[in-house]
């Protein structure tokens, strides 16, 4: 809308109408005056669309097909209309519930970017209107949540959150551009689960722990039995060697101690043997 008194040009108008009244009366006085009042009624014939924006032209109620850039655009007074559609990214958040491949309860938040094609908002205006996010985005995004999630169980939920993400992704972005819409982003809140679910979880995680412990209590028994037979089996060895060297170091004492005896009991005199070589004494 124009303000008549800090409007340079429609100050312009005005003076100008008065010299056409001074030189030819009071009909280019009216016609002045309602040229000064098509403009403040906004009957320009032009429509500035500001940055990040498109315009939808719309004639006499009718969506034109077109969309008006960014900048100053020319349209019909009082016959066209322009309605100014925002087509920046934008952001829409949605709580969703859902039960998981194991029917097990789920509720969370997922914020989604996204923003409209530019050169198809008169489609969407036209269609849909500018209550789209209510319209498709809210609808589309619970529909998306319960298809990815009854595909896993709760427990892959939380250990493929990656791969969950990539999904839910993926079918938006192929439910949302058939409006004219395109998702730029996904961010998935944390899964929340029912108490009872919780509870088993943590009950799981415990168990784990304990068959953990249990397995290696088991594991450092087997290791210090096998250490404790390696440490026997040289014991045995080591007593092995030493009775062995004791029964040879006896023997050659009591062999000795014969011989000892022997020769103290010989008188000195060699055995009478007719014929042959003298015979060799061997005390055993």
């Amino acid at each position: 809308m124009f303000q008549n008194r800090q409007d340079p040009d429609v100050e312009e108008i005005i003076n100008k109408v008065k010299g056409f009244g001074k030189r030819f009366g009071k009909v280019p006085i009216i016609i002045g005056a309602l040229i000064i009042v098509m403009l403040l009624m906004g009957g320009q014939p032009w429509s500035i669309v500001g940055p990040g924006q498109r315009g939808v032209l719309i004639r006499l109620g009718a969506v034109q097909k077109g969309v008006f850039q960014e900048g100053l655009n020319f349209k019909m007074p009082f016959i066209d209309r322009v309605v100014r559609v925002n087509v920046q990214v934008q952001k829409n958040e949605a709580k969703a519930e859902a039960a998981s491949k194991d029917l097990q309860i789920i509720s969370t938040v997922m914020a989604t970017n996204y923003h409209l094609i530019p050169e198809a908002v008169d489609e969407v205006y036209q269609k849909i209107g500018l209550a789209f996010e209510d319209k498709v985005i809210q609808p589309a995004v619970q529909e998306v949540i319960k298809a990815v999630t009854a595909k896993y169980t709760a427990e892959e939920l939380i250990a493929k959150r990656g791969e969950v993400k990539s999904a839910i992704r993926t079918e938006l972005t192929d439910r949302l551009v058939t409006f004219n819409i395109k998702v730029v982003e996904v961010s998935v809140a944390d899964f929340n689960f029912s108490r009872t679910f919780n509870d088993a979880i943590e009950a799981k995680q415990v168990a784990e722990q304990q068959v953990a412990k249990s397995r290696n209590e088991l594991e450092r028994i087997k290791v210090e039995n096998e250490q404790k037979i390696s440490q026997a089996k040289a014991e045995a060895e080591g007593l092995k060697i030493q009775r062995q060297e004791i029964t040879e170091s006896l023997l050659k004492l009591r062999e000795i101690e014969n011989q000892r005896k022997a020769i103290e009991k010989w008188d000195g005199k060699l055995p009478s043997v007719t014929g042959g070589a003298m015979p060799f004494i061997q005390v055993k």
